[in-house]
């Protein structure tokens, strides 16, 4: 069996979540001051332009991107019913329980994405229009928050659907008793209340004074933001999601994770008020990591988060992988690389094939790459190794929580997948257009050298005797380290009891740093 950890790093600048299986690190979480993710706020807005060609709409929601509202996402007052189609069509794409909510019933196709008698945009909003929306999907790049009328309210147990009617179970609960027991549970619960519920994983088993429990507690959460919508203007944040240490809590260590480890005093204590309120049988689970390397280091996270910021990687036999991010899709490309095989070509390129498929399901789910993907592995000759390799394909992502859909090999030697997008790729996150070669490649970005550098003196701190540190940086790190990065000296000064002077250096490149001891 898979062992699973829950590693957070917790500073006052950002929070770092990484779901370890088996001693690696599988998926990456990052939440930076400032710019937390916005999927599962929920918001009014007001409509800022209908665009009949398209069936959809601009909303202002008051983030810096006006976001996009299609036709199939609207809740229409006098479409009775059309929350529950929703529900059966539309969000039903797997157990995602850290991104949206799992859904019961037989796969849909995606949300927005061609359901029959909603009607024209243009008869059912209008500019200036004042609307309850919820993000489904966070800013990516040049393209707004997509949003969605239909609003989900996820608990531990429920998912509470105000728009829908329906009541579904968690496709992960398996024996028919127990669904049917949840069901005829939930049903009864909810009484004539025309609301939707999904029953969650973690449900199974509990009787229905919690389950109960619940349910009146997401419908006084939905009650309060009802009414906050009355009360406020638009554009304005109606309902926030939990931070990312508390969505970890609530969605991986509830259904994925045995323990969860975290090196913040106060990050763990607010985690344990939260079990303490709503799943106590959990507190056990949580630890306080008191060491003195860095939790990442310590776990040899940080080598894997690097890997994963680069366009090749190796594999082990000699081979290597090449992933490019284009505007429409993701390529990856298969090489053998340094490895010239033992026998004949074909067992080769077989090989090679099969220790890459390792590499791209694990090198996709750590790097949240999500839309068209298209893997170019090495032409093989024999149609009973390209079936291999679709197979370990397929087998590799059966544990990803993200929905996947993957074609078999083509005649040309190409597999194509997609994989649901819900946030920003890594690269995205921890990176910025690389201005040394015109925007070709990528840099680390500004904020992502400065956190580097708190990290990098932490990790030696130990080791140093001098009264201070000079720290050398490229002039624009020294900017930002002094200007809205300030706090990040603040706290480092304090937390190894010297002071720290930054000296801009110009002929250094903009990831180059250097530490030096001082002396009085």
């Amino acid at each position: 069996m898979t062992s699973k950890k829950i590693i957070i790093n917790d500073m006052p600048h950002e929070t770092r979540v990484a779901l370890i299986e088996d001693g690696n690190i599988a998926e990456l979480f990052i939440e930076r001051q400032g710019a937390s993710d916005s999927s599962g706020n929920i918001y009014k807005g007001r409509v800022q332009r209908v665009l009949p060609g398209m069936q959809a709409a601009f909303v202002d929601i008051g983030l810096q991107q006006a976001a996009f509202l299609y036709v199939n996402d609207i809740v229409p007052n006098s479409l009775d019913g059309f929350g529950e189609t929703y529900l059966e069509n539309g969000l039903d794409s797997g157990d995602e329980e850290f991104k949206r909510p799992e859904i019961d019933g037989d796969s849909g196709s995606a949300a927005g994405s061609g359901q029959k008698g909603v009607g024209n945009i243009v008869d059912l909003i209008s500019e200036g229009e004042e609307l309850l929306v919820q993000v489904a999907k966070t800013p990516i790049g040049t393209k707004g928050a997509r949003i969605t009328c239909h609003i989900s309210l996820p608990g531990r147990f429920l998912v509470l659907m105000p728009n829908s009617n329906h009541v579904g179970i968690s496709r992960r609960i398996e024996d028919e008793a127990e669904r049917l027991r949840l069901k005829e549970m939930v049903t009864t619960l909810r009484g004539d209340q025309k609301i939707g519920l999904i029953v969650r994983t973690a449900a199974e088993g509990v009787g229905s004074e919690k389950i109960g429990q619940e349910l009146t507690f997401l419908l006084n959460l939905w009650a309060g933001i009802q009414k906050r919508f009355h009360n406020t203007s638009a554009p304005n944040l109606i309902h926030q999601e939990l931070d990312i240490s508390l969505r970890a809590v609530r969605d991986l260590l509830v259904h994925e994770a045995e323990k969860l480890i975290i090196d913040s005093r106060r990050g763990c204590q607010e985690i344990l008020s939260f079990l303490d309120t709503f799943i106590p049988n959990l507190k056990d689970s949580v630890e306080l990591y008191e060491g003195s390397e860095p939790i990442f280091d310590y776990y040899n996270l940080e080598g894997d988060i690097f890997r994963a910021l680069k366009k090749k990687v190796w594999l082990k036999s000699g081979g290597y992988i090449v992933i490019e991010h284009t505007e429409a899709l993701v390529a990856i490309d298969v090489n053998t690389g340094r490895y010239v095989g033992k026998h004949n070509l074909e067992e080769t390129i077989l090989k090679t094939n099969l220790e890459a498929v390792k590499e791209i399901a694990y090198q996709i789910r750590l790097r949240d790459i999500g839309g068209i993907i298209i893997i170019d592995f090495i032409d093989m000759e024999k149609r009973a190794n390209q079936e291999k390799i679709f197979n370990a394909l397929s087998e590799a992502f059966a544990k990803d929580r993200s929905k996947t859909h993957i074609l078999p090999m083509s005649d040309l030697g190409l597999i194509q997948m997609t994989r649901k997008r819900i946030r920003k790729p890594l690269t995205r996150q921890l990176c910025e257009p690389c201005y040394y070669c015109e925007g070709e490649g990528h840099l680390l970005s500004r904020k992502t050298i400065c956190y580097n550098i708190h990290r990098e003196i932490l990790r030696n701190s130990r080791d140093m005797i001098g009264s201070g540190l000079t720290l050398k940086v490229h002039p624009q790190i020294a900017e930002m380290l002094l200007g809205e990065e300030n706090h990040i000296i603040a706290t480092l000064e304090k937390s190894i009891g010297r002071q720290v002077t930054i000296y801009p250096e110009t002929t250094f490149h903009l990831e180059e740093f250097d530490v030096l001891e001082a002396y009085t």
